[in-house]
């Protein structure tokens, strides 16, 4: 095996970000807690190179590398982009969140870079094995994150139900995959897609591999009813961690999926698609009906996560290139808005008070006009208001689905997402209609009020022109599974 041969240069922004991350690791060592500022430089800058490289490879086909164990393609690639900017977000909105309460440490920025080193694996693997060893390391730095705050009693417990039902999921996912290597005798995608499509495959073993694959996949994507640890993990983590979990790793997750079902198992579309089905209506259902009666804004938008994942499984069973361009555009819009939801929540927190009841949001039009005002962009997008992002990634799923045939499940979706609306306008309302009970300043850096300013209203300018976003993610998908390698 040479260098040649390995073709190492496809994965130059992993390679690079695995040996920024240990430098970091080392040197943190040597800064003292005064000046750990430096390693949130460091963490900073080694999240631009990685974005600016990823850039620089970003070709219109797709790249093989490691002797066929991993992929680069379009999707691949805006994926780790969408990834690389959530988790940067995360670190900006969180500076000051941390630094009040202790958790400004050398583990949240190493944990943090290589859990997005494992969101890029599970993007670019075409192998099942390295597929698990992306998602493996993406999960286990996120457990540990959640338990970063080892002084509270809710993170503990969080991050030990998020292990707990993680380590089942994985196991089911781990199952199901060797039912497929038993079914077709490879753990390569492109193989057992070929070995389906020839009719080499034992289709009864596939089967049964596909629904313990789909299970794994649904704990992943915090579908119902494989939902139970969002709300707990989202209202016990630091609001740090819970932005993080609610928004690079959708993107990660949603690439895994698209690898296994789209690419490797294609040839049972018409059996996981209605798995997909039942967990799609199940999970607008009950995530928009529970956030409803919720007082706690962190557990609210775990209810709303599990009701946004449901609108993304609907455009992935519609199993076509527009129904996963579609979901693509859904998930790089969540991420956006999750990201925004939080941020305001941590620049309304400080040192000893959590501002993570909805009771908190109460007058804060008086408080702060501007942010009331963002906050209000976020909220009546994640409601899919016209003429915000989010309205425009409802309508683009909801357009493939009605396209497919589909028409009742559109109308369910619709249903849920009226009844989901309420929630989110009850924020509004509380913002400006209630009197303010907290008069405190907003604590937070300029960067932050900055970035998290440019975050919200970009959820405003992209909704006056979404065909541009939709037709950049959808190229991508168009050109991925065109110049697939096979």
């Amino acid at each position: 095996m040479t260098w040649t041969s390995l073709n190492a240069w496809v994965a130059a922004p992993e390679i690079f970000l695995l040996c920024a991350t240990c430098a970091i690791l080392l040197l943190d060592l040597f800064i003292s807690d005064a000046k750990r500022h430096l390693t949130y430089v460091m963490t900073l800058a080694t999240l631009a190179i990685t974005f600016a490289l990823v850039l620089m490879g970003h070709e219109p086909h797709s790249r093989l590398a490691f002797n066929g164990l991993y992929l680069v393609d379009p999707i691949a690639d805006f994926a780790k982009l969408a990834m690389i900017v959530g988790v940067a977000l995360v670190l900006i909105y969180g500076r000051s969140y941390a630094m009040a309460r202790g958790l400004f440490r050398g583990e949240l920025f190493t944990l943090t870079l290589f859990s997005l080193l494992g969101m890029m694996v599970m993007a670019s693997s075409v192998n099942f094995l390295a597929l698990y060893v992306g998602l493996e390391l993406m999960s286990l730095s996120v457990y540990a994150l959640v338990a970063l705050n080892r002084e509270s009693f809710a993170s503990t417990e969080a991050a030990m139900k998020y292990f707990v039902l993680g380590a089942l999921a994985s196991g089911m996912l781990l199952y199901g995959v060797s039912m497929l290597y038993g079914s077709t005798g490879s753990l390569d995608i492109f193989a057992v897609s070929h070995a389906i499509q020839t009719g080499q495959a034992n289709n009864l073993l596939a089967v049964f591999g596909i629904v313990f694959i789909v299970t794994g996949l649904g704990f992943k994507f915090g579908a119902v009813p494989f939902h139970m640890w969002v709300p707990d993990v989202y209202q016990g983590a630091p609001t740090p961690i819970t932005q993080l979990i609610a928004s690079a790793p959708k993107a990660a997750v949603f690439v895994f999926t698209l690898r296994i079902l789209a690419q490797a198992l294609e040839g049972f579309a018409p059996d996981w698609r209605g798995m997909l089905m039942v967990l799609a209506v199940l999970s607008m259902g009950l995530g928009n009906i529970t956030a409803i009666s919720q007082t706690n804004i962190k557990r609210m938008l775990g209810y709303s996560t599990i009701s946004h994942m449901g609108f993304v499984l609907l455009g992935l069973l519609v199993a076509s290139p527009a129904g996963y361009s579609a979901s693509f555009f859904y998930v790089v819009s969540y991420v956006l808005m999750s990201a925004a939801a939080f941020g305001i929540i941590m620049l309304l927190s400080r040192q000893g008070f959590e501002a993570d009841q909805i009771e908190d949001l109460k007058g804060l039009n008086q408080r702060s006009p501007w942010f009331a005002a963002m906050m209000l962009f976020t909220m009546f997008s994640m409601a899919g208001i016209p003429i915000f992002l989010g309205f425009f990634a409802k309508l683009a799923i909801l357009n493939v689905v009605v396209n497919m045939g589909l028409v009742p499940l559109a109308v369910i979706a619709v249903v849920f997402s009226l009844i989901g609306a309420f929630y989110y306008l009850r924020i509004v309302k509380v913002m400006y209609f209630d009197d303010a009970v907290d008069q405190s300043p907003l604590v937070a850096g300029s960067d932050a009020k900055l970035v998290l300013s440019i975050n919200c209203l970009l959820l405003l300018v992209l909704g006056f022109m979404p065909d541009r976003l939709m037709n950049l993610l959808s190229d991508a998908v168009s050109q991925s599974f065109t110049s697939l390698p096979y």
